[in-house]
């Protein structure tokens, strides 16, 4: 059984939640986010709070969904009131960052430069080394926050490429002098 889907969920002020054919649609100040949600939840909206429960509570797949889907319904909520945002810090020597209108543009040591396309619904900012993205969509910040890491992770000798602010990178000692 989900704890996190056993509690109401409040709906916060100026934000509206709708349920219709299957599709669930989040308003808010910042935009607006749907998704489609499975027949083996039933979403309730009655007043300021979101109630989920499991259509059939001895299948196993519907119970499984209805923590997945609170926590989904959470995420909406917090995206459409306050958004999300995710830090990454480029370290190394000749390692650069730039926005370009809707392109990212990396110089990371390859022979070439790197440019990585900005997905439409996401803000990236690029100062020095440090580049923040942010959006309302919880899934796609973190996606493509990931996808730009994934270009230069951090090795462990130096510490050079991609790291998220907060992320600590375990350090080898390396070759000792006989």
């Amino acid at each position: 059984m989900s704890r996190i889907a056993k509690q109401p969920i409040p709906i916060p002020a100026n934000t509206e939640v709708a349920l219709s054919e299957g599709v669930l649609t989040v308003k808010g100040p910042k935009g607006t986010l749907t998704r489609a949600v499975k027949p083996d939840v039933v979403i309730l909206i009655d007043g300021g709070h979101v109630t989920l429960m499991p259509k059939d509570d001895t299948s196993i797949f519907s119970r499984a969904l209805w923590g997945t889907y609170a926590s989904h319904v959470k995420n909406m909520l917090v995206g459409v009131n306050a958004g999300y945002s995710k830090k990454l810090i480029l370290e190394g020597v000749g390692f650069k960052s730039e926005v370009k209108g809707t392109d990212l543009n990396l110089a990371l040591g390859f022979s070439h430069g790197v440019v990585v396309p900005i997905p439409q619904g996401l803000t990236v900012t690029a100062e020095k080394n440090n580049i923040t993205i942010s959006g309302i969509d919880k899934e796609m910040v973190g996606q493509f926050a990931a996808k730009v890491r994934a270009m230069k992770k951090p090795e462990p000798y130096k510490g050079k490429g991609f790291r998220y602010d907060g992320e600590v990178i375990r350090r080898k000692q390396g070759k000792k002098a006989a």
